[in-house]
């Protein structure tokens, strides 16, 4: 029987097998499209990308991963038309009261990075209310990037760093990558393995910069809505098949083999 013999009876295993990446990202693309070939408005699809997500999280939770991160809400997404941003904050409060009971029962850990104070009252209290309640659990952490930029969670880290450089309590010759890595919004969690983008976008839309630096990418063609666990096995089986050289040679990889 086959390593991924796991993967296709939907048995779960007692162990995720060794190739099974510890962090997955996704940019859940499509919502939008969805909805519009529908003939429906835009927020009909984020309702409908919900599926998607709870379908998501429990897989990975069955599988074995460690780390889940959802790119939910960009610092772009704040230019949208006001209603949009309404309804999508609507959503996501109405996502994380729903949703709680599964995190709970399946020992997931919620954690958010990104500019939270942006979030209204009502939602961040929710949001926070929520992590509270999962804060003790160790199954596996589910990341929501909220309110979430790339390039401002390095000038955050920066500016962290500098006020412990001028407060004395770091100078410019202890600066390294990891050094620098600590000061990012979530430095506990590792850089993701795998990053799968869906509605055939190829770009990665300032997110998880730093952390991307040797991620796989595998683009999926399915909208967001659309994309259940046999989508999500075929981009784990594309990943399973890279071979990640991390600026090596083939040759090197082999010998440490």
């Amino acid at each position: 029987m086959s390593d991924d013999s796991h993967i296709q009876s939907g048995h779960t295993q007692s162990a995720p097998a060794a190739w099974l990446p510890r962090h997955v990202a996704i940019i859940m693309d499509g919502n939008g499209r969805w909805a519009r070939s529908r003939r429906m408005p835009r927020l009909e699809g984020h309702r409908a990308g919900a599926k998607s997500v709870r379908a998501v999280v429990e897989e990975c939770r069955r599988l074995g991963v460690r780390h889940l991160t959802l790119f939910t809400f960009s610092t772009e997404n704040w230019q949208r038309p006001a209603d949009e941003v309404s309804g999508l904050m609507k959503l996501l409060q109405r996502y994380l009261e729903s949703e709680l009971a599964l995190l709970l029962e399946n020992g997931i850990r919620l954690r958010a990075m990104g500019d939270l104070s942006r979030l209204s009252p009502v939602v961040r209290q929710t949001l926070e209310q929520a992590m509270e309640s999962t804060a003790s659990h160790s199954e596996m952490d589910l990341v929501l990037a909220i309110s979430y930029g790339g390039r401002q969670e390095i000038v955050d880290a920066a500016r962290r760093m500098m006020q412990d450089m001028a407060a004395g309590k770091l100078s410019p010759e202890a600066i390294t990558e990891q050094r620098f890595g600590d000061y990012l919004y979530l430095p506990d969690v590792p850089s993701p393995e795998l990053l799968i983008r869906t509605s055939d976008e190829h770009r990665i839309s300032n997110f998880m910069l730093w952390q991307l630096a040797y991620t796989e990418i595998v683009v999926s063609p399915v909208l967001w809505p659309d994309f259940g666990v046999e989508e999500f096995h075929r981009c784990l089986a594309d990943f399973r098949a890279r071979e990640r050289r991390f600026g090596l040679t083939q040759e090197q990889i082999q010998a440490v083999r």
